[in-house]
């Protein structure tokens, strides 16, 4: 992959990821929570594979781009809006997997975005007829009970336990993500792809949980734009054995985004799903822009 730091017009710098030939038309990814643009270095050649360009970024915060304090959902597409036009793409393709889903999502309120696809990726907070954390690990019920109380709470939480994630090793991967995997991630996460993720992991924090706590914070807030009034294609894929993501999640999104699909996959979980399903998602974004003619 070739990397690249990007100055956004806001004096921030940006981390981005491309592999294939580049191209007025691409594929965006957004990394989830936490994480960085290195979670699709699996996918990415494989675009490029079979003729697409590919563009990962890491967040603000996250990896080596620097931070935006206050970003919300809807702002971070303004990032996403920088970066296209900086690879001079006109027409472009978001996948974004769990914390990621709901970015790739705001990226249709984008002129050159055609569709979005959503990989396990969360609901909004304030969903009316959703209960948010049901399902969801014990972890994941204490983190954004601090989101919740605001940003001195969630900052508390942060120096508390995200330095198990900047030094976690493969081998003490599945102990350290606890009640938010079950059985079908404990089963994908062999020996060498639990080192692989670990390592995703460490060098998302490599300049600290900033990253991480401002999407915490987005995350407990508004979007900033009305899914209803969606008309691009959203692909919304889900497994069913997802602790992190629950499943409604997917169902209550499919069920308000009127141009939506629901690619729900029985027996695969939050992390599974990206790894069983890689190569059919990657096939269903590429159609995208051969509908378009790109």
């Amino acid at each position: 992959m070739n990397k690249e730091m990007i100055a956004l017009a806001s004096g921030r710098q940006i981390e981005v990821f491309t592999e294939g030939t580049p191209s007025p038309s691409a594929l965006f990814f957004h990394h989830g929570t936490p994480g960085s643009a290195l979670t699709w270095e699996e996918w990415l050649p494989e675009v490029a594979a079979v003729g697409g360009f590919a563009i990962a970024y890491s967040r603000a915060g996250y990896g080596l781009s620097e931070r935006h304090e206050g970003r919300t959902v809807i702002a971070n597409s303004d990032d996403v809006a920088e970066i296209v036009e900086h690879f001079g793409v006109r027409s472009f393709v978001s996948l974004g997997w769990s914390g990621g889903g709901p970015h790739c999502i705001a990226d249709t309120t984008l002129p050159e975005s055609l569709a979005a696809i959503s990989i396990a990726g969360v609901a909004p907070f304030d969903a009316p007829g959703l209960d948010f954390l049901a399902g969801m690990g014990e972890e994941n019920h204490v983190e954004f009970g601090a989101a919740i109380e605001g940003p001195a709470a969630i900052q508390a939480w942060m120096e508390k336990y995200s330095g198990g994630s900047a030094k976690v090793t493969g081998p003490e991967l599945i102990e350290a993500l606890g009640g938010l995997i079950g059985d079908a991630d404990k089963r994908s996460l062999t020996p060498d792809v639990a080192e692989s993720v670990a390592s995703k992991f460490r060098y998302a924090l490599t300049k600290g949980y900033f990253g991480w706590m401002d999407d915490d914070l987005a995350f407990v807030e508004p979007w900033g734009f009305d899914i209803t009034s969606i008309t691009k294609p959203v692909e919304l894929w889900q497994g069913d054995e997802d602790f992190m993501v629950p499943h409604e999640h997917a169902k209550w999104l499919a069920a308000r985004i009127p141009s939506s699909q629901l690619k729900f996959v029985p027996g695969e979980g939050h992390i599974s799903l990206g790894m069983h399903q890689r190569t059919s998602i990657i096939e269903s974004a590429l159609g995208y822009l051969k509908g378009a003619g790109k």
